[in-house]
């Protein structure tokens, strides 16, 4: 694909800003648990919080391929950090512009494309996962608001953002497991709000430097204003941009399998065994190739996916064929260049054992892989 002098900018300037203020600092944020808020208002002004969001609401005012261009870049800096850039993008961002109010724009849309305000969005259950219909959390009506209980789990920014879209069954004589997703609404929430609560912080395998909580509504009251889109539309809120994220996610499978394998290749390039650099062995040779080669198909399934965005076109089977084939290959080319490095990758000094870590989790979140699995049997099945 050729790129526009525009996406190229946005590229390079992605780039340059993960090499130079996010890449020095990631082992320590992965130590402390947390981005620096600083760095995220940084990224809220060269507009990566809200890429696709138009000017006149803080946002960029990008397309779709320029922001898969600078999650990759992110993501090749550190894997937790990209996660929160999605999830501010969309479907946080996605979702206020779609289905808000002018009102709702104007208070929340563009402090959060701005970076003045980190998003959140809390669907997933502790027993509604994938089957994200099958919501057990409540809101009922309560003079002219909403209270809602129940509890949220793996909420990506739970502990640090200042508000988050919260999906719960208003309708309970509707109940989604029947089949009819019209029982289900969607809240904007401030997580300041009395009854929002951090039950606790996940401790992960990766992504360790963003938080991932599990959230707790308790007696939380809401204004009527609160409601995002029209009662009993939050179903449709919730998946009207799951083709945008996993785009997105496919974007940081590439970036983190780059990481690695650029690691692996200047590794391959220092490292002497038999007399030479492991590098001018064939099958190290090999190894990197294949690498590379997986990298290159991922990185132009994401992009062809992400034109199919921009051009208003049908891309819910290429988004998950590209998310499915890139999480899936940049497990097996972190794993390579761990390979690569022998017991140096096991350990960590060296950062591929951390991208490692952190590319795991893309095979689960936004669907796992056999989730895209069944929605590109079903795409194929309606051809």
């Amino acid at each position: 694909m050729i790129l526009s002098e525009e996406q190229i900018l946005i590229r390079n300037t992605a780039r340059a800003f993960a090499q130079e203020q996010v890449a020095p600092h990631t082992r320590a944020w992965e130590a402390a648990g947390e981005i620096p808020r600083p760095l995220l208002a940084e990224m809220g002004r060269l507009g990566f919080l809200g890429m696709c969001v138009p000017a006149e609401w803080g946002g960029a005012g990008a397309d779709m391929v320029s922001y898969v261009l600078a999650l990759e870049e992110i993501a090749a800096a550190d894997g937790g950090l990209s996660t929160v850039m999605s999830v501010n993008n969309s479907p946080d961002c996605a979702a206020l512009m779609a289905y808000g109010s002018a009102e709702q724009k104007e208070k929340w849309l563009k402090p959060l494309a701005r970076g003045e305000m980190l998003g959140a969005f809390c669907l997933t259950e502790p027993h509604a996962g994938s089957d994200a219909s099958n919501l057990k959390t409540r809101a009922e009506r309560r003079g002219n608001g909403w209270v809602l209980n129940g509890v949220k789990q793996f909420i990506t920014s739970g502990r640090s953002a200042d508000m988050a879209l919260v999906f719960a069954v208003t309708d309970p004589a509707s109940p989604p497991s029947s089949g009819n997703k019209r029982g289900i609404s969607c809240f904007i929430v401030p997580t300041k709000t009395p009854g929002y609560r951090v039950a606790s912080v996940e401790k992960k395998l990766g992504q360790k430097s963003s938080d991932t909580c599990q959230i707790a509504f308790e007696d939380c009251v809401v204004g009527a204003d609160a409601m995002l889109g029209e009662e009993g539309g939050g179903y449709r809120v919730a998946l009207a941009n799951l083709s945008v994220g996993r785009i997105g996610i496919a974007a940081q499978a590439v970036g983190m399998a780059r990481a690695a394998f650029e690691a692996a290749r200047a590794y391959a390039g220092e490292r002497e065994a038999f007399g030479t650099k492991i590098v001018n062995h064939q099958a190290v040779q090999f190894r990197l190739a294949d690498m590379a080669t997986k990298i290159a198909v991922a990185r132009q399934m994401v992009l062809h996916a992400a034109t199919l965005r921009d051009a208003d076109r049908p891309c819910l089977t290429e988004a998950a064929m590209a998310k499915l084939y890139a999480s899936e290959m940049a497990e097996e080319v972190c794993s390579a260049a761990i390979q690569i490095h022998g017991g140096y990758g096991y350990v960590s000094d060296y950062l591929v054992e951390k991208i490692w870590r952190d590319v795991r989790v893309c095979q689960i979140y936004e669907g796992t892989s056999d989730v895209q699995r069944i929605l590109i049997g079903r795409g194929l099945a309606a051809l």
